[in-house]
């Protein structure tokens, strides 16, 4: 699928859908549980959806009504998957995944698209052997497709977590395991992502000590409670909107947004008023309207997810932006730092590589065509520029939004907008 975009005037109100670190979270959880959870409000994308999946194929009975997802969980006691688990295109749900499947007195098998099997899962697979269950990479070299065979126990391990998924799928997992577990961090990338899992970890009196961020004691034995609860608006897919603002100078009204929610993306907003736009902030929205931005050297460290929205600001800034600290950016869907590199590059951008980052000088781009490489937030950022610049704006690989913001396209043309897919 193709998405065409020309220069427009994009004003308005703007509903942000659910959160998707949220709503993974909070399927797990209630999959987890004893009893009937009620999810509202949820994110419904081909990742979220991916993630209701695989928790079915551990023993999940779950339907999606006009409230949100309906979940009755297995009490901690996952079953054997009749089949290998597909995840799609959800690193989040693979990473989880795996662990809460190491549960299981059994084995089970993980894969996942194109670009899920050539994403690292190594850290996760030592920790899981060293937690008492086995696990391994079906080409030995720390990528899936994964094997993973339990019942996992407990323990002590050391974890690399280079993406803060790694983190997250222990502490939402092992308040289950027999034993005590403790995590001794070598390094932990994305700390905020880890603050969303203790959130919620938190509203379900699960007892865990976390010492300052460098190891975590988990008690086990533990068990979660049903869920009735709503999803939180989603600061990722807000970036887009708000990047849009701030480079074009209009107002946009983004709704559904809670600035006391622990969602690290929402540091965009603060980066941004830094940088020159207005930004005021209301009970459940955000008023964002563009006065011109000044270049700025960002550590992106805790919101990795911004680097392809915020390598387009940087364009549209006076003097140099710098992009730092945000090394596995290279690490998602995509390399993003070289892929926005390259296609911003292709519009006129004056972009370099960093071995961390990006380093962005303002630029007059044009449109051309572009490669969203199957990488939702790549093809968001690269539609945002091309609103903003003249000639058209051509990105193959659009149907990639589906996989976060299934509605990203009709909502940005609802507020003037001139964009539209389209097959070739």
């Amino acid at each position: 699928m193709l998405l065409r975009v020309n220069k427009s005037r994009v004003k308005g109100s703007v509903k942000i859908p659910g959160s998707k670190s949220h709503t993974i979270r909070s399927l797990f959880i209630a999959s987890l549980a004893d009893g009937r959870s009620l999810i509202k409000d949820p994110l419904v994308s081909n990742d979220a959806l991916s993630a209701a999946d695989v928790c079915r194929a551990l023993g999940a009975k779950i339907e999606l009504s006009s409230q949100g997802f309906v979940v009755e969980g297995f009490n901690g006691k996952p079953c054997v998957p009749s089949d290998v688990v597909d995840v799609g295109n959800s690193g989040t749900t693979i990473n989880f995944g795996v662990m809460t499947a190491a549960l299981v007195n059994g084995t089970s098998v993980f894969t996942g698209d194109y670009q899920i099997r050539s994403r690292p899962i190594g850290p996760l697979i030592e920790a899981i052997n060293r937690l008492g269950a086995q696990a391994y990479s079906t080409r030995n070299n720390g990528i899936p497709p994964v094997v993973v065979k339990g019942r996992i126990e407990g323990g002590v391990t050391e974890l690399d977590s280079v993406t803060s998924q790694y983190l997250s799928s222990i502490l939402i997992n092992a308040p289950l395991f027999d034993k005590d577990t403790e995590v001794l961090l070598t390094r932990l990338y994305e700390v905020p992502y880890v603050e969303i899992t203790m959130w919620w970890l938190d509203k379900q009196g699960i007892e865990y000590k976390n010492n300052d961020f460098k190891s975590f004691h988990i008690k086990g034995g533990q068990s979660y409670k049903p869920l009735d609860t709503r999803i939180p608006g989603d600061f990722s897919s807000a970036t887009f909107f708000a990047v849009q603002a701030a480079i074009s100078g209009e107002e946009l009204i983004l709704n559904n947004l809670d600035m006391s929610d622990p969602q690290g993306d929402k540091l965009v907003l603060s980066i941004l008023e830094d940088m020159g736009a207005s930004i005021n902030v209301g009970k459940d929205s955000v008023v964002i309207k563009g006065k011109g931005l000044k270049g700025r050297e960002i550590d992106m460290n805790s919101i990795p997810d911004a680097l392809p929205a915020m390598a387009v600001a940087g364009c549209f800034a006076e003097g140099e932006t710098r992009l730092v600290n945000v090394t596995q950016a290279r690490l998602k869907e995509t390399d993003r730092i070289m892929v926005m590199c390259r296609e911003l590059g292709k519009m006129g951008a004056d972009i370099r590589e960093l071995e961390d980052g990006l380093v962005i000088r303002r630029s007059k781009l044009k449109g051309c065509r572009v490669n969203g490489c199957s990488d939702h937030r790549v093809v968001m950022a690269l539609a945002v520029a091309g609103l903003n610049i003249e000639n058209k704006t051509i990105i193959d690989t659009a149907e990639a939004v589906n996989v976060t913001f299934p509605e990203f396209v009709s909502i940005m043309s609802e507020c003037g907008g001139d964009i539209a897919f389209f097959e070739e």
